[in-house]
């Protein structure tokens, strides 16, 4: 495929006149990667949205079938691409072949499991209460409802999962199989990816028969692009993952329009782990092994990097920390996606290094190398005093590095655990011992999170149908929602109820003959007989 950096809109590719110009970087070397993008214009980005308003009301009626075969087309077009995608996908993250092989691998599954989510029909809970017209005082009468699609959905895609965050990403493929269409912002820093992938979902429309508003990509290396795509007035609903900051953004600007939207934004967290003095002693080692892995995976630039960590300050902890700091110390260097992440990543590592009572273990930083997007693994430490009196030690690091606090008394332990903010995981290393005593620990757990995780490591989210990627805020931006699982379709739909309509004008779902076979509530009964 030949990159032309120009977006697509509907059926066509665009580039109105622009001032200013942007490329993919490497990250290892600096250069630059042709072709250059610009940032969508203001009309651009309302031509993208008018399209999506106007194949909202084509789509809302497509047979799930079709929908199905559409989801598994763009699957089958990504793979498609070959080993090209993955080859531009290195040169713009500096991510390894593996990791983005497995990556590919997880966007088409996820679109074939929301194809499986679109055929099953039970994500639109039809609900199905007959009259009941010799009813006193009052009859009854007859009600249904059944979910339908919100309307047009504008996706952002994220810097640290640039195939299954980004323009095929889970929002895009929920949004989808809810029947919305989609206008995706591709992030900056890849843009030949982006592009690449977009141009599959824009053949796959064509494909398929779909209206050509279905699906568009536009690019922008600013802020200007997606305020104006989110404070456009035919957008229903936003999917974002990226910083709080970015998040908070988004949802400002969209609390000035006069009909506010909801934005699903996912804003990362620092994912707290607790060790409890049974497994310290009993597998302490194998614990810091694991939780360094984890800290270091993907250069730490995952949402669940686990950032913080709180134990009994004892002799296996200290054996535990020491294990760490080693670990730390022998760990190379690791490059980020771009070097905009290596600045935040300084900025927060100075953070630590400048609060008194905080110590940092492992090597010192270098100096970003030629691409300025090298950085050095972290250990800090700290006690329980030190991280009371200082809140902003709990704020997230994006990176490779962990703090871990220790605490003289359990008491201390609750106490820190009980101020933290929502976070999307949480996480408890404890022997069956330990755990007939932790129960209030789990409950601070449970409710500062949206998955605990006992005796394992939080990075790796399994895409499966009761996987839940979400948390209370700031964690994201609505804690009854999530962005990976069969779930994340919720968010694009809202219920609708029929009354009193004759069973020729129902849609197929709420018929009493059930023509569709599908799972309903029927006068308060689930059943798929007619």
């Amino acid at each position: 495929m030949e990159l032309h950096g120009r977006h697509l809109i509907a059926d066509a590719p665009s580039a109105d006149a622009a001032d200013t110009t942007f490329t993919g970087v490497d990250p290892t070397t600096g250069d630059a990667l042709s072709p250059p993008y610009c940032d969508a214009t203001d009309a651009e980005v309302d031509r993208a949205l008018a399209a999506a308003e106007a194949a909202h009301s084509q789509l809302i009626d497509l047979d799930r079938e079709s929908r199905a075969k559409f989801l598994e087309a763009v699957a089958d077009g990504i793979m498609g691409l070959g080993d090209a995608l993955l080859e531009r996908a290195g040169k713009e993250t500096a991510l390894p072949a593996a990791r983005l092989t497995g990556e590919r691998g997880r966007t088409c599954a996820q679109l074939r499991q929301f194809a499986s989510v679109v055929r099953d029909g039970s994500h639109l809970e039809p609900r199905i209460d007959h009259a009941l017209p010799d009813r006193e005082p009052l009859p009854k009468p007859d009600v249904r409802q059944m979910h339908v699609p919100l309307g047009p959905v504008v996706v952002f895609g994220a810097s640290n999962f640039p195939l299954a965050f980004s323009v095929a990403g889970g929002d895009t493929a929920s949004a989808l199989a809810a029947g919305c269409p989609i206008v995706v912002k591709g992030h900056p820093n890849h843009p030949g990816t982006s592009e690449m992938v977009g141009r599959v979902i824009q053949s796959a429309v064509r494909a398929a028969g779909l209206p050509a508003g279905t699906f568009s990509l536009v690019h922008g290396r600013g802020h200007a692009v997606g305020l104006a795509m989110v404070k456009n007035p035919r957008t229903r609903a936003v999917g974002f993952t990226g910083s709080l900051s970015g998040g908070r953004a988004l949802i400002d600007a969209v609390a000035t329009r006069e009909d506010p939207i909801p934005v699903y934004a996912e804003m990362g967290s620092v994912n707290p782990v607790v060790i409890l003095p049974g497994a310290a002693s009993e597998r302490g080692e194998a614990i810091a092994n694991g939780l360094f892995g984890a800290v270091t995976l993907g250069v730490g630039q995952f949402c669940t990097n686990p950032g913080l960590v709180f134990a009994l300050d004892d002799e296996n902890t200290s054996a535990l920390v020491h294990r760490l700091e080693a670990l730390a110390a022998d760990a190379p260097d690791g490059t980020f996606l771009h070097a905009g992440i290596r600045t935040g990543y300084r900025a927060g590592c100075d953070r630590l290094d400048a609060v008194d009572g905080v110590a940092r273990s492992g090597r010192a930083d270098g100096d970003g190398g030629p691409g300025g997007a090298r950085a050095t693994p972290a250990v800090y430490t700290t006690d329980a005093a030190t991280f009371r009196d200082h809140p902003a030690l709990a704020e997230e690091v994006f990176g490779p590095s962990t703090l871990v606090v220790r605490c003289p008394h359990r008491d201390d332990l609750t106490a820190a655990l009980a101020t933290l903010s929502g976070q999307l995981t949480a996480t408890l290393h404890a022997t069956d011992a330990d755990l007939l005593g932790a129960g209030d620990l789990v409950a601070l757990l449970r409710d500062c999170s949206g998955r605990l995780v006992l005796n394992g490591f939080p990075t790796g989210v399994e895409v499966c149908p009761s996987m839940h990627h979400g948390g209370p805020w700031p964690a994201t931006s609505d804690v009854r929602t999530t962005s990976v699982g069969t779930a994340a379709v919720r968010r694009f739909l809202r219920p609708f109820c029929y009354q009193g309509f004759p069973q020729h004008l129902l849609p197929d779902e709420l018929k009493d003959g059930n023509p569709l076979g599908i799972m309903r509530l029927v006068d308060g009964a689930w059943t798929d007989d007619a």
